[in-house]
């Protein structure tokens, strides 16, 4: 799994869900930096989601990722969530902080869209179907092995 430290906090991504999708997002990124002009790639809508992501994980969940405005409820009330804070509009960034005296830990889980209230699509319901089915281990050693297992498998391109 994906492994880096800001503020303090080990910073993981579910390699399954998350680890794709920023893979994905940093693939396009850099065929969009090889193909447009500077001008047109720093305004590009993907370049601005890739950077908006990226600012979020170093740096606005780990300065408090117990903070109110990521806070969910009801099913979800252990699991937070960016919103705004420079992603577009309907995109929302799932993640699961863990605090313990051994370990500070955040694992970025999922990045959700459509955000559309009230459709079986909205993210907030698929992520919840996700939460209910099990996908994401209630630990964080579960959700580290769960990790370390799909790296030790070979990939195949």
């Amino acid at each position: 799994m994906a492994k880096f430290v800001s503020n303090e906090w080990e910073i993981y991504f579910h390699p399954q869900l998350f680890g794709v999708q920023y893979q994905e997002l940093l693939d396009r990124v850099s065929y969009l930096r090889n193909k447009l002009p500077e001008d047109e790639f720093k305004t590009h809508a993907t370049v601005k989601l890739f950077a908006a992501i990226t600012v979020a994980i170093e740096t606005k969940i780990p300065s408090d990722p117990k903070h109110s405005y990521f806070a969910l409820t009801g099913a979800l009330k252990r699991y937070g969530r960016v919103k705004k804070m420079g992603l577009p509009q309907r995109y929302r960034l799932f993640f699961r902080a863990f605090d313990t005296p051994e370990l500070k830990a955040i694992v970025i889980l999922w990045l959700g869209f459509p955000r559309k209230e009230k459709a079986k699509s909205d993210c907030y319901e698929v992520f919840t179907k996700m939460v209910e089915r099990g996908t994401f281990p209630d630990s964080l050693d579960e959700l580290i092995a769960e990790a370390e297992k799909s790296l030790d498998e070979p990939e195949f391109n």
